[in-house]
């Protein structure tokens, strides 16, 4: 096929796309893939707005002594929902389509899949917002084997397992790391994936690798003295890990007081290691999942959080529930981005990518699957001018399945 000219069809488009969006991956490749076959199973499971339900793991406390205290098993789901039709649309003359495969990639193919292999990674790195660990100062590149410690320390704190570890960096946060290290610790040979060239030596027992796609997150105003308006605001866990948490002393009347994705603790509300209920010594953080405005007078504001405050039991999140008016920090400052590096377990973010129908009335459309990757090629031809539209399509769905898993992470 590459040895000499032949007309190249949907199937050999579809194949080298396919093989192009594969080794353009970076954080799609760190992520669980193993959902997609729950998707097969569905009847309706190639088609967008598809949804799966996960179990979430059950959790029980252990009883002390030899008397039994039989305890109600609480099996909650989360879900994926395949809603992400991304493409690329081309155009070539009847001449393009006679090139050999190499060239024809080369020229066509390889910028229009690394773009659409960026906008997976962008979708999947954006689920930092979803992460409420946030460990380092979020001004602060990582520029030291103690700052990078911060995140796999935070997991192991968390109770993560230890195996498939990874961490996504930010260009600066790479080169900064990079600096602290002499090059022989580096690896020198040339990769041929954009996997392999992103990678970085393991440390802490931790795979790291440089992104791009890392994002940005700006904290909302955030201005005022805040704190919590009313005591016991603490719930029982219902599967979702997430509340409303009823607040004042914001600034009053201002819409993004703050913004999903913003973090912040609550005074005297400290963290436990999720499987010991030990309390840690630090305050647990929550995440913002939804923008918040303040109101009039006292600069009310409604919040939902996540992780839910849940103060006993096998689901226990805090040592305490906030007494009222406990003080609110947030995380970073109003108004101000920073880079939302990643240190996680493969599991707590996920990525289904679907084989898309083959339209009914089109001449020779083409779907190539790999390794749970999937695209779909659909030719169409314009008469008039003898030239060939070429539509090229993903359908895919991202999920924060265990965002407990994970940490943000920036420099000491």
């Amino acid at each position: 096929m590459t040895a000499t000219n032949s007309l190249i069809n949907p199937s050999i488009i579809a194949k080298e796309a396919l093989r192009l969006l594969d080794n353009n991956l970076v954080m799609g490749s760190l992520v669980n893939r193993s959902y997609e076959d729950e998707y097969a199973k569905k009847s309706n499971g190639n088609k967008p707005g598809s949804t799966i339900s996960i179990r979430k793991p059950v959790r029980y406390t252990v009883r002390d002594g030899a008397t039994a205290t039989p305890q109600n098993t609480t099996e909650k789901t989360t879900s994926i929902v395949v809603n992400k039709q991304k493409g690329v649309d081309l155009q070539f003359s009847s001449s393009d389509l006679t090139l050999k495969i190499s060239d024809f990639s080369e020229r066509y193919m390889k910028s229009a899949m690394i773009q659409l292999a960026n906008q997976v990674d962008t979708d999947l790195a954006a689920l930092a917002n979803n992460v409420w660990n946030w460990v380092g100062t979020p001004a602060n590149l990582i520029s030291s084997f103690a700052g990078i410690a911060a995140g796999p320390q935070r997991l192991d704190e968390m109770a993560v397992p230890a195996g498939e570890r990874v961490a996504t960096l930010s260009p600066a946060d790479q080169y900064a790391l990079a600096g602290a290290f002499t090059s022989s610790m580096f690896v020198q040979s040339v990769a041929k994936n954009a996997l392999e060239k992103a990678k970085l030596p393991p440390l802490a027992n931790v795979d790291c690798y440089s992104t791009q796609n890392v994002q940005t997150h700006t904290v909302g105003v955030a201005t005022g003295t805040p704190l919590v308006d009313g005591a016991s605001q603490n719930v029982t866990y219902d599967g979702t890990n997430s509340q409303s948490l009823v607040t004042k002393g914001w600034t009053n009347s201002i819409t993004g007081i703050l913004k999903a994705g913003d973090v912040f603790t609550l005074a005297g509300v400290y963290a436990v290691n999720p499987v010991t209920k030990a309390v840690l010594p630090y305050l647990q953080q929550f995440v913002v999942t939804a923008d918040a405005n303040s109101g009039a007078s006292t600069g009310p504001a409604t919040l939902t959080i996540s992780p839910a405050i849940i103060v006993s039991g096998a689901y226990q999140t805090v040592s305490a529930a906030p007494a009222d008016s406990a003080a609110i920090t947030v995380k970073g400052t109003g108004g101000t981005s920073y880079k939302s590096n990643m240190v996680f377990h493969r599991d707590a973010f996920a990525l289904a990518m679907v084989p898309m129908e083959l339209p009914q009335g089109a001449v020779n459309p083409a779907r190539e699957t790999y390794k749970g990757l999937s695209v779909r090629v659909v030719p169409y031809y314009d008469g008039t001018n003898d030239l060939g539209n070429w539509r090229l399509d993903i359908l895919y769905g991202v999920a924060a399945i265990y965002p407990d898993l994970a940490t943000r992470i920036n420099g000491a």
